[in-house]
Order: structure tokens, then sequence, then C-alpha cells
């Protein structure tokens, strides 16, 4: 008889972790989670983000493994797989020297090095020539990368989860043992992997205080600039940015943004919304006619998420919470994307371990 197991969240991080164990075979699988693809809520950070794969990993860290190790999936699901709704987009990141030390910056420190560690991993990676930077930048790398429309690819992973044999299922827990007791088999769960984000902060026998969000707000646009780029800090205030990127198959463009440290609001604010979208016009011209300003962006909507945050840096491992062994795969901050396959493989090889060491002790 199969293991069963409970995976508690349906963001990016529990469907593909949900969807890794499902094609080994190995497990019988249900997924629990009070927010499905196709919602919008403040408390389900995955439709909001832009998607995209831009390395932010400290060299050394289990975030650059993961960030290795996402890039081959995402370049085959781009090449192979257009119903999934990611395709590959030109990138270009542009560095200035005064954003060292901000809120930004630091988030950027990794991705805008010249001799970035990806530069290997990543097609067409290359330096920008000073003719190509835009004024007031000191420096840029171009390279090729992709950009998910999330609208497609959230619904795109389940549907993949339910091919593998998964059963997807609305529920809410106050306790991560509790979610042993809703296998859909209706027996007890012999594992439970935690990929519930932010709301592990609150989660009774988890309530990881390290866990915290930041905000980001953006607008979705219709305009399509027909390039992907970021900009390591802006003038307007230390933790905003400028970001863009074209989502895949009629998704439209993200126009963000910022990064609020402990920051629950969920209503956008519309003074940063204009700064957003002046910021975005200023950085790529070619988003309205010439001579036009923000008046000629087209919006589909303004929006707002709450990356779950982790200070120490995501958490993949594994423990026994009241007597039920628990995985967890969480704290993936704004990167839950490009490091979704590498953290749920490695999530995938702890399940393994945990079943092996329960079993052994029968």
């Amino acid at each position: 008889m199969s293991p069963k197991v409970v995976v508690l969240g349906a963001g990016v991080s529990g469907l593909t972790t949900a969807l890794l164990l499902a094609r080994s075979g190995e497990y019988d699988i249900t997924v629990i989670a009070k927010h499905m693809p196709g919602d919008y809520d403040i408390e389900y950070a995955s439709p909001w983000a832009g998607a995209n794969y831009l390395p932010v990993a400290t060299p050394g860290t289990p975030s650059e493994a993961y960030e290795r190790a996402t890039w081959p999936e995402l370049a085959r699901i781009a090449k192979d797989l257009p119903e999934a709704g990611v395709h590959f987009q030109e990138t270009v990141i542009y560095r200035r020297a005064k954003d060292v030390g901000t809120a930004t910056g630091d988030w950027f420190a990794e991705l805008i090095k010249e001799d970035a560690w990806f530069k290997d991993v990543v097609p067409n990676f290359r330096l920008l020539s000073k003719s190509e930077l835009p004024e007031g930048t000191d420096g840029g790398t171009s390279f090729t990368s992709v950009c998910f429309n999330t609208a497609l690819y959230l619904p795109w992973l389940t549907s993949q989860c339910l091919k593998h044999g998964v059963i997807v299922r609305r529920g809410i827990v106050k306790h991560v043992a509790e979610a042993a007791s809703l296998h859909h088999s209706g027996r007890r769960a012999d594992l439970v992997v935690n990929c519930t984000g932010l709301g592990s902060l609150k989660l009774d026998g988890v309530k990881d205080s390290a866990v915290y969000p930041a905000r980001g707000q953006i607008v979705l646009v219709r305009n399509d600039p027909h390039v992907m780029a970021s900009v390591s800090g802006t003038d307007d205030s230390p933790d905003e940015a400028t970001y863009i990127m074209h989502r895949a198959a009629g998704g439209g463009c993200i126009l963000g943004g910022c990064l609020q440290k402990d920051n629950w609001e969920s209503q956008p604010d519309p003074n940063l919304a204009i700064r957003i979208m002046k910021r975005a016009i200023e950085l790529c011209p070619q988003l309205v006619p010439e001579g036009k300003g923000i008046e000629a962006l087209s919006i589909i909507r303004h929006g707002v998420g709450l990356r779950p945050m982790r200070k120490g840096g995501m958490r993949v491992e594994k423990e026994v919470i009241d007597g039920v062994a628990v995985v967890h795969n969480y704290g993936h901050g704004g990167y839950g994307y490009q490091t979704s396959y590498g953290a749920a493989q490695a999530a995938e090889r702890l399940v393994k371990e945990a079943l092996h060491l329960t079993r052994a002790k029968l």
C-alpha cells in the first residue's frame, strides 16, 4: 500500500511538490488548501507574482542550489509545453551604484553582478555596453529568461497533479498535525508536507517567528514593452524598485514595484501606483506611443501581494510534530517560482527519508 501524504497549501510550492511526489508513483497524495488557483486573496501570494526567473540567491546557499536545479525544468516547459503559460523573454538588468545597502539593492545584490554565478546557467548572458545603459545607471547585463502567466501556470500545475492521481480539496486547518486527518482515503496520512508560506507564521505546531511579509504592489497593463527589465533601485524610496515583465499568452505586463518589510496592507496605494507607472515608462519608453505618459497605459488591474519572506532563508526540512511526520517547504519570499522545482526535489528527498525512518520504527 502506498504511503499516504497530505500536502498543505496550493501555491506554486505546494503544487510543484505534490506534482513531483505524484510523478514518482510512490505515494497516495491529497492537496488540502484554503486558497486554490483562480482565487485572488491577500493570503495567497502565488497568483500575484510576476513571475519570472531572476536569480538572487547567495552563492553556496541552498537557495542557489534550488535556483540552479529549477532552470532546466522551466526552460523545458517554455520550450515544449506552451499550454503551461511560460515563455522565454530577453532580459536586461541595470545596476545603480547608489542603491548598495538599500532594501531593493540588497535584494538585487547577486542579480546585478557582472560576474553573476548564474551566467553559465541561463542562455546568452552578456555585459551591456555603455551605449546600452539608460541615464543614471552604472552597469548592466542581459540574458534569456522566462516569465510565467500565473493565471495559466497555476491551473496547469493543478491539472498535472490531477493527471497523476492527486486529489485536490479545499480545507482549513489550525494545527499542522490536523492535516493528517484530511487524507481523501479517510485514513490518517503517514506524512504532511507544509507548504503554507506566510501561513506558517500563525499555523499551530509551526508558528515560525522568522516568517514575515514583504509587501509588493504591481500594476498589470495591456501594453507590451517586448523586453523584461529591472533596475536595482529608485530615487523615490529605498524599498521601491522598477521591474517590468510581460506574461505569456495574453497575461498582460507586470509593472512593479516595492519590497516593504512587515507591511500587511492589502489595498493598493494609488500614489505608489503612479510612481510605478512613471518609472516603468522612463525605463521603457516603448511601453507607450512616443511622447505619451501614464495616460497611455491600458490598465487591467492593480494588485498587492505579500511575499512570504523568512529570516535565515527558506525552510526545507523535516521534523515530527505531535506524532506526525512533517516536511516543511516554505519561506520562499519573492522567488517561489524560480526555486520551485529545486526546493520540491529537496522536499521529495526528505519525504522519502522521513517515511523510511517511520517504517523502520514500526
